[in-house]
């Protein structure tokens, strides 16, 4: 496989001559995981990867260990077709989000992505608060983000739903709306599907994001489900998380749908996503201002007179809460871990 036409940089290969301990050493690109295990597709074949036990012992937290996209340093047995992953390459962008459930603990959806697709649907499911939530996330990830608008041929007012989504995104985030069922407006979607450039689907479940993969790879590669009458959505088809190399030299990672979305770190992403209001907020009489009953609030204020929208006032103070928490827990964990490595070190230097 060349690995220019799955996306290697000179950035990236001139991190790997750099890094590289051993002549033996090649670099590959991890396309699956499961386990522990990784899919990684190198220059002579696909192998099946395991991480090598000093890489194992060193890692502490979930963001060292390899994840879909990750451009890695490993030693090959080609003749097996297997190999030992001994170290990840830098990443320049990841697309994380707090794993599901009360641990502060980064799950890394994907790695080295060039293009956001946030994939949101046009029927009743169309929520505006989750598309701030996935944005914020995307530009903290350091990808471009796209709002791609699927099941467009079930919305009678597809116009007014893209205005609202404009009215908090400020023209800066390209909007698109598509038909992957009837083949409508894929073609808005080339301009970003450029030869070895990699594409993440991002979107809850039942979305589309299945069948747009289908539609852009030319086959049935994804299973399909029909929505539900229930609740006019989707239900849950892809069950992990994999590279697609399109027929156009694109690469896609496509992504299981999610069913939360809890942020992860996002402090830049936050100020991104809410430009407005840390506008607002810059002229406030107080710099510690909650924006809520302090006198001199130019951002109460701006929601008094309609410049500002009340339902987004809340979900800009709801993320702000939710950050501070998941920071709190995170310094709680990296002690809990630093204290975790210094008995393992100790224990170490106690055998002998």
């Amino acid at each position: 496989m060349n690995l220019l036409s799955i996306g290697l940089s000179e950035t990236m290969k001139s991190e790997f001559d750099h890094l590289k301990a051993e002549e033996s050493l090649i670099i590959g690109r991890v396309a699956l995981e499961h386990k522990r295990m990784y899919r990684v597709w190198t220059e002579h074949q696909e192998l099946l990867c395991e991480i090598s036990g000093k890489f194992n012992y060193q890692a502490l937290t979930r963001e060292d260990f390899p994840a879909v996209g990750d451009w890695v340093a490993l030693r090959p047995r080609l003749e097996e077709g297997k190999g030992t992953i001994l170290q990840v390459l830098p990443r320049k962008s990841k697309f994380s989000r707090k794993q599901a459930g009360n641990t502060a603990e980064e799950q890394i959806v994907a790695a080295n992505v060039d293009t956001v697709f946030l994939v949101n649907s046009l029927n009743e499911d169309f929520n505006v608060r989750r598309i701030e939530r996935y944005l914020l996330l995307a530009w903290e990830s350091g990808a471009n983000p796209v709002i791609v608008l699927s099941k467009a041929d079930l919305c009678p007012n597809i116009a007014e739903k893209v205005t609202e989504i404009e009215a908090v995104t400020f023209g800066g985030v390209p909007i698109i709306p598509i038909s992957a069922e009837k083949n409508q407006g894929l073609e808005q979607l080339a301009p970003y599907l450029e030869p070895g450039k990699t594409i993440a689907l991002l979107g809850s479940s039942g979305v589309g994001k299945s069948t747009l993969t289908n539609r852009l790879l030319g086959e049935e590669k994804q299973a399909v489900k029909e929505i539900r009458s229930t609740d006019d959505r989707g239900r849950h088809t892809t069950t992990h998380r994999e590279l697609v190399l399109l027929p156009n030299g694109s690469i896609l990672i496509d992504t299981p749908g999610m069913r939360e979305l809890q942020l992860w770190n996002s402090t830049s992403g936050l100020s991104e996503t809410f430009s407005d209001i840390e506008l607002l907020a810059s002229q406030c009489k107080f710099k510690d201002c909650s924006h809520r009953n302090e006198p001199g609030c130019a951002v109460t204020a701006a929601v008094e007179t309609g410049m500002l929208m009340s339902e987004r006032l809340s979900s800009y103070n709801k993320l702000q809460k939710e950050l501070a928490f998941i920071e709190r827990k995170s310094d709680k964990r990296a002690q809990s871990e630093e204290r975790k490595k210094w008995k393992k070190v100790h224990n170490q230097k106690n055998k002998y």
